[in-house]
């Protein structure tokens, strides 16, 4: 860089004659030290940069320039305008004017232009240049900034793509640091989240996902020590908003963000993009469930038909109904003015629906109990015991792992024969309004059987009886 260039814009070197041969040494090793401070600044920016003194003079040309268009430092500066060199003769005083014109105007002024490389190929910049006043105010030159303008565009891009998924794009954006807290989030993350756009901000994920927060926080120490992974996946969490909370399916991808300032990537973080699925899962798990019982249905009719007690074929109809579907199940049959056990799985392992041994035993259950409130609606009836549950299920006289119940009512030609309650423990979730459905379906089936097995009892006493 030429020294000269920089003392023509400063007006002078500013060195008073009056002064000590000392100060004027000291003045003189500022100078070069001011000097190399700015070359070594110049030289390290990003962007290519050069400048012109009001005759329109390369002053300045910093290595970025260098490598765009090949023209060396020591090359450029000295030289007047692009004429000959940097721009050919028919472009070269359309891009001097246009140039040398920021001078005079305010503010910064942004041309396009194609320059010449070295090698004679030609590249088309973007450049910025603005004026630079004199130490008296008056116009004492230019600089120019300039860059590729593809690189400029991609840039651009890059930068218009942020903004827009992070305005309101049609997936949830949410970046997290490295600590794995949110620090920008969308709109529509914002929605999914059950917040606002700052308040999630620098907030542990527990606090916003009560459950599935171990999966997701799985996923980005995975994306931090590994890359992205090849897929997205699908995590079901539950989500606290303030209307309570939700239990959702997000399709996710993930993105590791590196520094593209440093030498070796620098992790910034994760970018997590999603997509709520819940009605598209919900409905697809509900299909397959509907499936797999239906088919269960179907095998238990078919083993049903085989057995030659409609006893031994209702405890196998609720056999088949428990796959899948519960943990325990109790049948009780109206006997008087009264309930009776009259079949059960074991209460203390998993096992099939077998009669009670040496005949039935009275029911004996209390007011309000969930088979007697079936009894009295004639509908399934469904419970659940809360943080009590081995205390809930004690009460109820069932098994002390109960934590859900449904109770279905028996009913064939018009009578109530009794109540099928089937049992699931902690582990599932609560009985829904489907799994109603299909326990009415399998007490339909049951109700059947123990009516002809009633049937077949009534006509053996009555046989009995001629003889």
């Amino acid at each position: 860089m030429r020294a000269g260039g920089a003392d023509r814009w400063r007006g002078g070197s500013g060195v008073s004659a009056s002064r000590g041969s000392g100060t004027a040494d000291a003045s003189a090793s500022g100078a070069v030290a001011g000097a190399e401070l700015l070359a070594a600044l110049l030289d390290g920016m990003d962007a290519a940069l050069c400048a012109f003194d009001a005759e329109g003079v390369v002053t300045h040309w910093n290595r970025e320039a260098e490598r765009i268009l090949g023209w060396s430092a020591a090359e450029a500066v000295g030289r007047k305008g692009f004429a000959g060199w940097a721009a050919r003769a028919a472009d070269a005083d359309e891009v001097g004017r246009r140039l040398m014109a920021a001078r005079d105007a305010p503010g910064r002024q942004v041309h396009e232009f194609a320059l010449l490389r070295k090698d004679g190929g030609r590249v088309l910049v973007r450049t910025q240049s603005a004026g630079v006043p004199g130490a008296d105010g008056a116009p004492a030159g230019v600089y120019c900034a300039f860059s590729e303008l593809h690189a400029q565009i991609d840039l651009e891009r890059s930068i218009a793509l942020s903004a827009a998924l992070l305005r309101d794009g049609p997936w949830g954006v949410v970046l997290v640091d490295a600590d794995l807290r949110p620090t920008v989030l969308n709109a529509h993350a914002a929605r999914a989240l059950g917040g606002g756009r700052t308040s999630p901000l620098g907030r542990p994920l527990g606090e916003l996902v009560v459950q599935g927060v171990e999966d997701l926080e799985g996923a980005f120490h995975h994306v931090l020590a590994h890359g992205a992974p090849p897929a997205p996946a699908e995590l079901w969490v539950t989500v606290r908003t303030r209307e309570g909370e939700r239990r959702r399916c997000w399709r996710s991808g993930f993105l590791r963000l590196a520094s593209p300032l440093s030498e070796e990537p620098a992790p910034l973080g994760v970018a997590w993009l999603f997509q709520d699925v819940t009605e598209a899962r919900t409905a697809e798990q509900n299909a397959a469930r509907l499936r797999f019982r239906s088919h269960q249905l179907h095998r238990a009719a078919r083993a049903a038909a085989e057995c030659e007690d409609p006893m031994e074929a209702a405890t196998a109809t609720l056999d088949f109904t428990l796959a899948g579907f519960a943990d325990h199940v109790l049948l009780d049959l109206v006997a008087g003015d009264r309930l009776v056990r009259t079949a059960a799985t074991p209460a203390d392992a998993p096992g099939p629906c077998l009669p009670v041994a040496n005949g039935s035993v009275p029911a004996r259950y209390g007011p309000g109990h969930p088979a007697l409130h079936a009894l009295d609606r004639l509908a399934p009836v469904r419970a659940s015991g809360g943080d009590r549950a081995a205390e809930w299920a004690a009460e109820r006289r069932w098994p002390r792992d109960a934590a859900h119940a449904l109770c279905a009512v028996l009913r064939s030609r018009g009578r109530t024969l009794g109540v099928v309650t089937f049992l699931r423990t902690s582990d599932r979730p609560a009985f829904e309004r489907q799994d109603a459905e299909h326990a009415e379906s399998a007490a339909l089936r049951v109700a059947a059987a123990v009516d002809l097995a009633g049937a077949v009892a009534a006509a053996g006493a009555d046989a009995d009886d001629g003889d």
